[in-house]
């Protein structure tokens, strides 16, 4: 994709991805979504059992699958996690137990007048970045054991295994306003990311997923040893991942004709 700035020339960032996701070995149908174009990257873990859990995720991948700018905002994103809380509590009203969905992902956006990604989270999928060889997570789950590790209370291998793991304090639906959080990274070549529900984290270790991305060639190829490695280490969840490569970023000649350079793919 290309962005042009004022008196400067476009700027041409070519971007690879692939998107893949499986019920697991245990669950009976597949609550997570996934959407994977130019500009938003995103994963959504619906909770609520079937006919509402992936209901709800795909009321948020439908929502801001109708943002398709080359770039996009925080505020656009909100308002359609707006009215997907809105598509979401409709469904959620006739349970009990109501429902909801976990958002997770990165957005191209343009930040003084250069081209970032804007992390965002609401829930317990991630996000990580793996560059020059090292492996960061990016985003901050909202999870009961989270706060519990935040306060020194229990470590994080405690955290794997404690009663609460599975509850989040925060999400799309509950007729709560979403709130996500924030992080902008500057895009830049040689960088891949990740975004995946639990279900990949339940079942890998971060030495575990800096293996994968850091032994494959491809996203695609990197997606579908990570989700195969989640399901021979138990697939207890569905899981889902998105794996975007920035393969080049270059300035384009005046007068170029500058054009989104982008290709991926999605499986289920």
């Amino acid at each position: 994709m290309s962005v042009t700035r004022d008196g400067a020339s476009p700027r041409r960032v070519t971007l690879s991805w692939a998107s893949l996701t499986d019920k697991g070995n245990k669950r009976a149908v597949n609550e997570d979504s996934a959407l994977s174009e130019i500009p938003l990257f995103v994963v959504a873990d619906g909770m609520g059992g079937h006919s509402a859990g992936d209901v709800a995720s795909a009321a948020v991948v439908e929502r801001l699958s109708g943002i398709t700018e080359a770039v996009t905002t925080a505020d656009a994103i909100e308002s359609a996690l707006a009215e997907a809380l809105t598509d979401i509590d409709k469904v959620g009203d006739e349970s009990a137990l109501g429902t909801g969905t976990t958002v997770t992902g990165v957005a191209l956006a343009e930040v003084d007048d250069d081209l970032a990604w804007m992390v965002f989270n609401i829930g317990d999928s991630r996000v990580y970045l793996f560059a020059d060889d090292e492996l960061r997570q990016l985003t901050v789950d909202h999870s009961v054991v989270q706060e519990l590790i935040d306060a020194g209370l229990i470590t994080k291998e405690q955290a794997e295994h404690h009663p609460d793991s599975n509850v989040i304090t925060r999400a799309v639906g509950f007729h709560e306003k979403p709130v996500p959080d924030y992080e902008l990274l500057p895009v830049a070549p040689g960088q891949r990311i990740l975004v995946c529900s639990d279900g990949l984290t339940k079942e890998l270790t971060d030495f575990g997923i800096r293996h994968y991305l850091s032994t494959t060639p491809s996203a695609e190829r990197a997606a579908v040893e990570l989700v195969t490695a989640a399901l021979a280490n138990g697939g207890r969840d569905n899981v889902t991942v998105v794996v975007v490569d920035v393969e080049s970023d270059e300035t384009e000649a005046p007068g170029s004709d500058a054009r989104a350079a982008r290709h991926g793919s999605t499986r289920n």
